[in-house]
């Protein structure tokens, strides 16, 4: 092939950056979105009717027997009648007064910071949702005529009011399907107010029939996620009536000058009142089915103190047990959790009155939240020293005190007799074992709540108590909890190792791997919580003993994955060290480090990084001809940021003289992979970094790119191997950018050959003569594959050439027009180019000959054909 010259386009990249930048597009928001709740899709009404049963109403006589439930419904019940001609103003203050003492009452008990409820329903509902459908069976109300002759019986009475009942349990309904999780919660609102106006306009049993049909919900665990969200809010309905009924006994007991006191005992309450509060308990006890007669039952089981001191006491073995025929076991357990919450404020006076009862206590301590058990802490340690040793050790009654300590803060005024308190327990315990388990809980609030002193004092103690019959070995696991708690907790290292036990305590890891965990997470932390560098000896000494226990702990055996982990530790730690402008001081704290950490590769181009100087003596020692060669380039770069040419020169002439040493394969992961992929990778890398690096005074134009091409026409490539053609496409690519006349980048305060040549003429002349003969090696490697068997890498190189030119070439010259044109040809001349590209290559072609400056190329694509296949 004949000779074609080089001329290289001239670049505006300001212009070029402009045109690619994307075009900023004005989003639209519909009203659609995916995420957008679908609305009821269904809703049916079914009657159903129950066998044998009759209509009929309900009416009061004055003849028959008074039934308190009956003459409320009606408005003819004495009290109501009492109340009526009484003061309405003053009655209804009175009774508010007296619920708000109650309130304030119930909560004492338990106290003001213990978790409420509303709080709690909340988290429950936010976290259990679902997208599933969910169904629900609604009450309709129809009403019942009431037309009836007043000369009817009680047994006519009780049994139409059984009916009522039964009519709502199997009578009118309406089942919504399809509901969202929304709608659903909707719908439970609405019932919840549904209860409240029926029960302000005197429709008794229709707010029991509400929440009767409510609990029946509670059975359903076709939608199992969803369960958690519906017991919150069937249980606010029945939390609700349960307050409206003793409110309204309650509210019986009244009369114009009081009210029952806060702490009533039954003997205050009237005849009318304990009678009507039995009625609602033999209505409750007439439901059929067992889950809304247990949970309408457990609603209203506060009332009992109207009835008998120990009402409640005397319900609950029977509610308990009426769990227990409950075949689910899901909806069991939430039974269960709803009886205790309504019981919560007895059970609290329950576990006080109660002598002697560690388990309980420890119960108690278990289950109940951080904040209040820490409040009430010197109640806690005054009823754990009343408890026997023998039942329940106190020991793990102080580790349960301790746990909820580690979470909460107790009172401020408190917490140094609370450490007192404790650590004269467990000071004492004889077995190790007893005193590690609930040491290492206390160590977490002494750090929390004192200083070093304290911290100080108690490691010592673990010292004493592990260190005799080395029982420390058994004790690893809690050992280090206690590591980990106290650098959690001191986050000042200088702080930290003045600790005078801190490294004692460390010497107590005996066990290699162990100790070396330790270390680990103590490095972890520094790297976390250091924010500034550091020359401190006393955390220099402390980390550097550290760090070597880690490296020292290398071997043949050792991972590669722990061998990055020690060194990225130990990396974290060498960068976190500076004096400043001391510079002496810095290179003898690296000369130390690398005589230390000898055995880890990643620790020493760490150092190589930080210490320039040291290079080309570290260098040449590792093993990985790559790591060197990249260490050598990035030192050179490191070294031209920081403008030591000659240095920089240095490094690149190393990596230049090296490139020769790779090897045909290389180790990778264990296993043997060629390695032109990775040089040709790495000079690539070098090429951008060439442009900008100036040419020394004394070694002629472009010294340092003719010495790599030397190297690259001298290396021995594969025979079937494309790679050296490549790379002197790169080379092309490199050149036609050291010719404009501003570079592309550049380093600051680092003047590079545009800015030393200036666009001379000489040196534009010395660097087309390179790109020529560059393209000579090109054509020459294109013209030896024009075989069978290499057809397709002519046409995919011929291609590659052809992109190269049409980028970096001016193509106003006919030569190099000329050329182009035979490489087009070349690619498509025995079918093996790809249709598809060649088009979208002419389509850009054309696209770009409507730019400025750029009409010649219309004429390039008049003269490429596309080949089609027959």
């Amino acid at each position: 092939m004949a000779v074609f010259p080089w001329h290289s386009r001239n670049r505006n990249y300001k212009a070029e950056f402009a045109s690619c930048r994307l075009e900023a597009v004005p989003l639209e928001f519909g009203d659609y979105h995916p995420l957008k709740p679908i609305t009821v899709t269904e809703s049916k009404t079914k009657k159903v009717s129950r066998k044998g049963s009759t209509s009929s109403t309900s009416s009061s006589s004055s003849n028959s027997m008074v039934d308190p439930l009956s003459s409320v419904l009606d408005g003819t019940d004495p009290l109501s009648m009492f109340a009526a001609s009484a003061d309405p103003a003053a009655l209804a203050a009175a009774m508010d007064s007296s619920r708000k003492k109650r309130d304030k009452d119930e909560n004492s008990i338990v106290g003001s910071d213990f978790e409420p409820w509303a709080n709690k329903r909340g988290e429950i509902l936010a976290r259990y949702t679902t997208t599933e459908k969910l169904s629900i069976n609604l009450f309709m109300g129809a009403e019942k005529g009431k037309a009836g002759t007043a000369t009817s019986a009680m047994s006519e009475k009780v049994r139409t009011r059984l009916e009522e009942l039964d009519d709502f349990e199997e009578g009118s309904q309406k089942e919504l399907l399809n509901l969202t999780q929304q709608d659903y919660v909707n719908r439970i609102e609405e019932l919840n107010q549904s209860l409240k106006d029926a029960w302000a306009s005197d429709q008794k049993v229709k707010a029991l029939k509400i929440v009767i049909q409510c609990s029946k919900l509670l059975s359903d665990t076709s939608v199992i996620q969803f369960y958690p969200s519906k017991f919150v809010l069937i249980t606010d309905i029945l939390d609700t009536f349960g307050k409206l009924v003793y409110e309204r006994i309650f509210s019986m007991c009244a009369d114009n000058r009081s009210v029952l006191p806060d702490h009533f005992s039954p003997e205050n309450t009237n005849d009318t009142a304990k009678e009507t509060c039995l009625n609602w308990f033999f209505k409750i006890a007439s439901i059929r089915e067992l889950i809304p007669r247990f949970y309408v039952e457990a609603s209203i089981l506060k009332c009992n103190k109207f009835l008998s001191k120990t009402g409640i006491s005397e319900c609950l073995p029977r509610l308990t047990c009426m769990i227990r025929g409950i075949g689910d076991p899901l909806v069991s357990v939430y039974a269960r959790a709803y009886l205790c919450r309504a019981l919560l404020t007895e059970m609290m006076e329950r576990c006080k009155k109660l002598g002697n009862n560690a388990l309980l206590l420890n119960s108690v301590m278990s289950a109940f939240r951080a904040e209040f058990i820490a409040t009430r802490s010197m109640d806690f340690i005054g009823m754990i020293k009343e408890c026997d040793e023998s039942g329940f050790p106190k020991h793990l009654l102080f580790r349960s005190l301790g746990l909820n300590l580690a979470l909460a803060d107790p009172p401020e005024s408190d917490r140094l007799q609370i450490l007192n308190e404790a650590w004269k327990v467990i000071t004492k315990l004889k077995n190790p074992q007893d005193y590690i388990n609930c040491a290492e809980v206390w160590v977490e609030y002494t750090c929390k709540h004192f200083t070093k002193r304290e911290v100080n004092t108690v490691l010592a103690d673990v010292i004493k108590h592990m260190t005799p019959d080395r029982a420390f070995e058994d004790s690893y696991p809690q050992l280090q909890l206690i590591i980990k708690k106290v650098i959690a907790h001191f986050h000042d290292f200088s702080v930290l190792f003045s600790v005078e036990k801190f490294l004692p305590f460390l010497d107590m890891f005996q066990k290699e791997n162990v100790r070396v965990e330790v270390c680990k997470c103590i490095m972890e932390a520094f790297i976390k919580h250091q924010q500034e560098p550091t020359k401190d000896p006393v955390i220099l000494n402390a980390l550097l003993h550290i760090c070597k226990t880690m490296h020292d702990s290398v071997n043949a055996l050792t991972l590669e994955d722990e061998k990055r982990m020690l060194a990225y530790l130990i990396n974290g730690f060498i960068k976190m060290v500076s004096f400043g402008r001391d510079f002496e001081q810095q290179l003898s704290f690296y000369v130390e480090s690398r005589s230390m950490f000898c055995n880890l590769e990643p620790v020493l181009v760490q150092l190589i990084h930080a210490c320039v100087a040291y290079c080309f003596i570290t260098i040449p020692s590792l093993v990985g001809i790559f790591t060197r060669l990249n260490l050598y380039l990035h030192s050179g770069q490191v070294a031209l940021a920081n403008q030591c040419l000659s240095q920089a020169d240095a490094f690149f002439k190393a990596a230049i003289s090296l490139v020769p040493e790779v090897p045909k394969t290389i180790n990778i992961d264990g296993k043997m992979r060629p390695s032109e992929s990775f040089l040709m990778e790495f000079l690539c890398n070098f090429f951008s970094t060439l442009l900008i690096v100036p040419d020394h005074p004394e070694h002629g134009v472009l010294f340092l790119v003719r010495e790599l091409l030397n190297v690259i026409q001298d290396y021995t490539w594969e025979d079937n191997s494309d790679e050296k053609i490549r790379i002197y496409t790169c080379v092309l690519h490199l050149l036609a950018a050291m010719s404009q006349e501003t570079f592309l980048y550049h380093i600051d305060k680092v003047d590079s050959n545009d800015s030393l040549y200036g666009g001379d003429s000489k040196f534009l002349a010395e660097n087309n003569k390179l790109c020529e003969t560059v393209m000579a090696q090109i054509l020459e490697h294109l013209k030896t594959l024009a075989k069978d068997e290499a057809l397709k890498r002519q046409s995919l190189l011929g291609l590659s050439f052809f992109n190269s030119i049409l980028a970096h070439g001016d193509l106003r010259n006919n030569k190099l027009n000329q050329l182009s044109v035979n490489l087009w040809h070349l690619a498509q001349r025995h079918g093996c180019a790809d249709t598809r590209t060649m088009v979208k290559t002419l389509e850009y072609i054309k696209k770009r000959s409507k730019q400025p400056d750029m009409n010649h190329l219309t004429e390039l694509a008049l003269r490429l054909p596309l080949q089609t296949r027959t």
